[in-house]
Parts: structure tokens; sequence; C-alpha cells
């Protein structure tokens, strides 16, 4: 007996059916890729962490290229000499402390838990890094980066990434000319754990000057860029307690 495929019964009956094949296949794939995704998230980050404290691929002064998946583990395990985490009064040490969820750690702390902050000591030419990890929310969606200080508390690099900000506009936090200005400032100001404000208004477009606490704002992203500085303060001061011991070493 034919099918009647003008009825609305079939058209219903077969979009079900397409649902319930498609929806079983993605769910198959995202099962067998699910490894290989967490693979490729891991060594996302060590790359990311390897990049703000200057350990790249780097061929000129506008290229942004990560150290390669096939070696990236390797330097990792060399650059980075200690992986903490620190909750409230207590740190400990974890070698898998890169893996931890900044986002959920965030959603923890509103609800009145302990949040863990991972934190990266790494070591370079002769010369220590504190690497700390940062999530923000830009103009669309959410932001993060790394930012690697000295002894003193001063950057030694940067990493920034998006979700979702405009192509050409606050898409270009992770473009190496902004990134780079912020080498050589200061995250204190006098006592205070300032931060670096991404400044509309700054007078430097050069960012020849290095204790304004301030680098120069990207054309048309104002909303992204206040996004950049306030995630960078908040960070910053999530991690005071620490610093402070930094300080207090020198």
């Amino acid at each position: 007996m034919a099918v009647n495929t003008d009825k609305n019964s079939y058209t219903v009956i077969f979009a079900a059916v397409m649902v319930v094949i498609v929806g079983s296949l993605l769910a198959f794939f995202a099962s067998s890729l699910s490894e290989k995704i967490q693979e490729n998230e891991r060594l996302e980050k060590q790359q990311n962490i390897l990049y703000a404290m200057g350990v790249n691929e780097n061929v000129d002064e506008g290229s942004v290229n990560f150290v390669s998946t096939d070696k990236v583990a390797g330097e990792f395990e060399k650059y980075i000499t200690e992986q903490l985490v620190i909750e409230g009064d207590k740190i400990t040490k974890d070698d898998n402390a890169y893996l931890i969820d900044l986002k959920k750690q965030e959603t923890e702390a509103k609800a009145g838990k302990t949040r863990k902050l991972p934190l990266f000591i790494g070591e370079k030419d002769g010369s220590k890094y504190y690497i700390i990890p940062m999530r923000g929310k830009g103009l669309w969606d959410a932001i993060w980066g790394f930012v690697a200080l000295d002894n003193n508390l001063v950057v030694k690099g940067v990493y920034f990434d998006h979700k979702g900000e405009t192509p050409g506009l606050g898409a270009n936090i992770k473009q190496r000319y902004f990134m780079d200005d912020f080498t050589g400032e200061s995250i204190l100001k006098g006592t205070e754990y300032a931060g670096i404000a991404v400044a509309k208004g700054n007078n430097d477009p050069t960012n020849e000057i290095k204790d304004d606490n301030e680098v120069d704002a990207l054309a048309g992203a104002t909303i992204t860029g206040n996004g950049l500085s306030a995630m960078i303060k908040e960070s910053v001061n999530l991690y005071k307690s620490y610093l402070e011991s930094i300080r207090a070493k020198n």
C-alpha cells in the first residue's frame, strides 16, 4: 500500500525519526571524540600559559605562534617548575592545576564556597615568572587569558582570547600588537593592586610610559576593553595575598 506523504502525520513522523537519527549520530560522535577534544583543550592551555611567559614560536613582530602541539608537553614540563592551588589560606602543589575550570570555580564562589585558584611558576633565562589565569566578560561572551609577572609584579607577557568578540574590533585582544603593549606595565599603583586599564583616553598611544597602569584602547571596542580591564584588576586582587608574599621576599 502506498504511503500518503502529503498527510501531516507523515511529516511529523518523518521529522521525529530524523531527529532521533541525527541526535543519535551526534551523541555517538561526541562520545567517540571526547578524549580527543579534552586532549586538545589540555594542549591549548599549556600553549597559552607558555605564550604568556614568552615561550612561543613567533618569527616576526606580528605573528602569534604557539609552541607546536607535538612539543608543548615537553616544553611545559621544562619551563613550568611548579603548579599551585590556592584555596583560602591553604596552598598546595598540583601538577594538574592548569586543568582547573575557572568558570566552575567562579560559580562555586558565588554559592559561598571557597574557590580554587591555580597559579603557575615558571623559569626562563634565569628569571622567575608567576603566571595568573584570568576569566572575564567581553561585549558578547567570555574573555580569558594569562598574565606573567616577575618578582616586582611587572608584566613580562600576556595572552588573551575570547569566545565571540567582534572580528576586527574586540576580537583584536588576541592580536600581537595589543598584547605586547602590556609588557613592562606594573599591576601595582603605589600599594594598590590596580591592574592595567585599557584606556580610551590614554595619552600614550605608542605605550612608552610604563608606570601609568594603562595601555591604549582598541578602536571601536570600548566594552571589550572595559571587560578586559575589569578582568585583570579582579584577577590580581584574587591573588593579592600570594602576591604580597612575593613582594615581602624582595
